[in-house]
């Protein structure tokens, strides 16, 4: 006779343990635990399974490869977690475990201890040396910028590049700076802009990447290992310029170099044209005064040759005497020949007619005026070469000098002491002023300093 107990239906063990399941997710929503890692396994599926335990228990553990892949910091034998997981149990073997979703260091300090164990790894495989970096460019023409386009790092690096540089190029990545998938968007925007340049695409010479401070919860996008290795293989020169002075970075340990903000960034990687315009004063003012020793001593020059030059009627003088005293010695020679030669009278008066003296003389005094006319034009030419190269000098000095600066529109400020005021800071309310123009000059009273 059958019992009771035996009518009952019966249970497989594959129906018993997924009946336990059931039950167990549908009882438990999600829960934190913590505890320590104990028997930790990275499998080569890339799923993790470990138990969690206190003093007293201890509960088998999995985080497939999905969820891992989130975590900032690979858990080792003996560390303090907390975990969000699913209740759960394993059919095949009928044992109670957990379904871990996310994973923390548990305890205060938890972002700073994968801060630091980040930075130890990446120090030694060499991404903080610094024969890896480059030279930051200090006055770029071509600027990109990769940060949140909403954010006020952007701003406050376009109004430093505009009053400082006004001229360079601005090239904006705009990514999420802080939040899930932040840190892979801004490793994207740095290769996608070193792909640009590397390509021809795109001119830049500095790539800026950061953000406004905030809490190191805030700024974690920039302590990724993502955002560090896209740094290290950037080929564009790259500044670091994340939150305020006293936060600090893995992108800025990686970084060519390191701005204390986003402002201090581009300062660093910019020019300013004030200090540009005062060095062209400078050398304005240098070339004026080359210009006038120059001239200076180009009119000394003069002065001296044409104290050397001797005036034409000097030389002539010189060769009529000196043709006078040939003429001389000429006509005694003469007779002393005729007086001595008296028997060859006959031949001398034939030779005499083939040559006389008097065509001698001819021909020399034409001679003797030809050179003159010579000498006289080279005297003049040396003098018209001389005056128009001085002319030339004169107007060239004349152009640079500050005389045509003010026909343009320009003015020279003086206050009562005649010294000259380049900034407006100089001058006080009252103060009496003279303005050089063009033509004229005019005085003024400061009234006031017009708000920037």
């Amino acid at each position: 006779m059958q019992t009771d107990q035996s009518r009952q239906p019966t249970l497989s063990v594959s129906e018993l343990n997924r009946d336990a399941k059931n039950l167990l997710e549908a009882h438990f929503d999600w829960v934190w635990v913590e505890g320590e890692i104990g028997n930790f396994t990275a499998a080569s599926s890339g799923h993790w399974y470990f138990s969690l335990k206190d003093a007293d228990a201890q509960v088998r553990c999995a985080m497939f490869r999905r969820a891992n892949g989130r975590v900032k910091i690979r858990p080792a034998q003996g560390d303090s977690v907390r975990i969000r997981a699913k209740v759960s149990l394993y059919e095949g073997r009928g044992e109670f475990q957990l379904i871990c979703e996310h994973m923390e260091p548990a305890g205060a300090g938890a972002l700073q201890l994968a801060f630091e164990r980040l930075k130890s790894r990446l120090s030694e495989e060499g991404l903080f040396a610094a024969s890896a970096k480059q030279p930051v460019p200090s006055d770029a023409a071509h600027v990109g910028i990769v940060t949140s386009a909403t954010g006020a790092a952007l701003q406050d690096i376009l109004t430093v590049l505009k009053r400082r540089s006004p001229h360079t190029q601005v090239y904006i990545f705009p990514v999420q700076v802080q939040g899930d998938g932040a840190a892979e968007q801004i490793a994207e925007a740095i290769a996608q802009a070193d792909r640009l340049v590397t390509g021809g695409s795109l001119p830049l010479d500095v790539l800026i990447v950061g953000r406004g401070g905030g809490s190191l919860e805030d700024l974690w996008a920039f302590n990724e290992e993502v955002v560090a290795r896209a740094l290290f293989a950037a080929q564009v020169p790259t500044v670091s310029a994340v939150g305020h002075e006293v936060d600090f970075s893995i992108a800025d340990l990686v970084a060519d170099t390191r701005a204390a903000t986003p402002s201090a960034a581009a300062e660093l990687v910019s020019t300013d044209q004030n200090e540009l315009l005062q060095h062209l004063d400078i050398l304005r003012g240098n070339i004026a005064r080359s210009l006038q020793r120059q001239l200076t001593d180009l009119s000394q020059q003069f002065a001296s040759l044409r104290k050397r030059v001797r005036h034409p009627g000097h030389a002539l003088n010189q060769q009529r005497t000196a043709l006078t005293k040939l003429s001389a010695s000429l006509h005694r020679a003469a007779l002393r020949q005729v007086n001595h030669q008296q028997k060859q009278t006959a031949q001398l008066n034939t030779r005499l007619a083939a040559q006389h003296p008097g065509q001698q003389l001819e021909r020399h005094k034409t001679q003797r005026q030809q050179l003159g006319h010579q000498l006289l034009q080279r005297i003049q030419q040396r003098l018209k070469e001389a005056k128009a190269d001085v002319s030339h000098k004169h107007k060239l000095l004349t152009s640079l000098g500050p005389e045509q600066t003010l026909h343009r529109g320009y003015a020279i400020v003086t206050n009562a002491t005649g010294n000259v005021l380049r900034e407006a800071g100089h001058a006080s309310e009252g103060d009496a002023l003279t303005l050089r123009l063009g033509s004229g000059a005019l005085s003024a009273q400061v009234t006031g300093h017009p708000k920037d």
